[in-house]
């Protein structure tokens, strides 16, 4: 059997005294969506932080490709092929749609595709090829989170980590991120998703699991997990 392309192993991550993460371990192969569910302060977006090398572990071991990247630079694990779109999206506000899609590939594996991979991110968004030379702060919450997935595409990662990329969002504008997020999967990106919308995470995800103080206390497909009574009555109240 293959190897996963994501491997966490033991994984435990403090704030100063306050421990966030407890022995947190679980894979993500290729070409899957993997969701992570869990109400708000549960370690979520910390799980992701902590592979993307912006938070240290205390101990444990994260693996990418068979390669150790635990204690790797940020910048370093961008180049090994990991994004991140962050909580709040974190654009460049002032700067431009198309200088925010550059700066996006800035690592030296995906900078000579930078106008390709831009040209298949106007593809991906047709409303922010309209855009391209608007400042990212004027953009509406939809646009801004097309142009922080978009950023994250130029990096040409292998694994694409999404966190809350629903938050804030209309009802509507939610429905065409999810099915942008089902294309990018169909177009063999991996993506590792934690999303407050626990249904709609659930329904697209092929492997999911639950965390709960820093803990993972459930793991199963996403649609599994949906029907699970004990998940929908803690996050999802009946489904119907």
């Amino acid at each position: 059997m293959a190897s996963p392309l994501l491997e966490i192993n033991g994984l435990n991550v403090c704030y100063g005294d306050a421990q966030a993460l407890w022995d947190i371990g679980f894979n993500v192969a290729d070409g899957e969506i993997c969701g992570i569910i869990g109400s708000n302060g549960a370690g979520k977006s910390t799980v992701l932080r902590t592979i993307a090398g912006l938070v240290r572990p205390a101990s444990g071991k994260i693996q990418f490709l068979g390669s150790d990247v635990t204690y790797l630079a940020t910048d370093l694990i961008v180049e090994h092929g990991i994004s991140l779109v962050p909580e709040g999206r974190g654009l460049f506000s002032k700067l431009t749609v198309l200088e925010n899609l550059e700066l996006g590939a800035f690592t030296q594996r995906a900078r000579p595709f930078m106008k390709d991979t831009i040209d298949r991110v106007f593809d991906l968004f047709p409303r922010i090829k309209l855009l391209e030379y608007q400042p990212a702060g004027k953009l509406s919450g939809g646009e801004q989170q097309m142009v922080a997935i978009g950023r994250a595409l130029t990096s040409q990662p292998k694994l694409l980590m999404l966190d809350e990329p629903s938050l804030g969002l209309a009802p509507l504008v939610v429905k065409d991120l999810f099915a942008i997020i089902r294309k990018l999967n169909d177009q063999e990106v991996t993506i590792l998703l934690v999303e407050q919308n626990i249904h709609q995470a659930l329904k697209i995800a092929h492997s999911a699991f639950v965390l709960t103080t820093g803990r993972i206390i459930m793991t199963g497909s996403g649609m599994s997990l949906a029907s699970d009574p004990k998940i929908q009555k803690a996050y999802m109240g009946s489904l119907r």
